[in-house]
């Protein structure tokens, strides 16, 4: 079975539209595990505009699953990462002020970069993963990094899928069989929904972790989060 991951990214913007502290946050990631989650991840950026650095801190204590934290590898990301010792760190080049992630890493043009950064959160004891498109040679130079997992960016997959089109999984196939016999661990994310997340599961071979945010946080709004949780474990299956 495919673990799911869930986002919290949502929850926080939500919180920070009014001030205070509701939606609770924490509460919020206690109940996702409760309800079945088996993981929590968060997207830290500089500016805070959602998950703060606190956040991170305060989800230590809370998270009894998988923590992941997902972030461009910054000095202040780095030092964060370090001192929460999540389970994993999803590494993501995503420029400054960006509203979402965009694209995966040129492993091959940022592998010594990679490869630093990786080696410092192995000595501590953090899996990490490298957000990759699709694309064989940047799974070919992920493996060079020394990373444990790549998390393959999913945005073309399911706008291709939203058309019809499901021949838009192919790349994700190749990708996905490449990094298997490299011996790389394959996690997915971005885009990711309950119209489209059992076809990727059933066509991705070892696709061992899904990190879902908007689409279910918005999929919960009608739904119930507890329901919505546990429709993406039944098609995950």
């Amino acid at each position: 079975m495919t673990k799911l991951s869930v986002n919290i990214n949502k929850i926080a913007t939500l919180r920070n539209a009014r001030g205070g502290n509701v939606p609770d946050l924490l509460k919020v990631a206690t109940d996702i595990q409760r309800f079945g989650g088996q993981g929590i991840t968060i997207h830290p950026r500089p500016d805070e505009r959602h998950i703060r650095y606190q956040d991170a801190r305060d989800l230590k204590a809370i998270v009894t699953t998988e923590y992941n934290i997902e972030g461009n590898p910054q000095h202040n990301f780095i030092d964060l990462v370090l001192e929460c010792k999540p389970d994993q760190v999803t590494l993501v080049p995503d420029a400054i002020g960006a509203i979402t992630s965009s694209a995966g890493w040129d492993t091959i043009k940022n592998q010594d970069y990679l490869t630093e950064v990786i080696q410092e959160f192995q000595r501590n004891g953090i899996r990490t993963s490298i957000f990759v498109d699709p694309i064989l040679e940047m799974i070919e130079g992920a493996k060079k990094t020394g990373t444990d997992r790549i998390e393959l960016y999913t945005e073309s997959f399911a706008h291709q899928y939203s058309l019809g089109n499901e021949k838009g999984i192919e790349p994700y196939i190749k990708a996905a069989e490449l990094a298997n016999e490299l011996g790389l661990g394959i996690n997915a994310g971005h885009d990711l929904s309950l119209d489209n997340i059992k076809f990727f599961k059933q066509n991705i071979p070892g696709l061992l972790e899904v990190s879902i945010g908007h689409a279910l946080i918005s999929e919960a709004l009608y739904l119930g989060l507890d329901n919505t949780v546990n429709m993406y474990l039944n098609k995950l299956k």
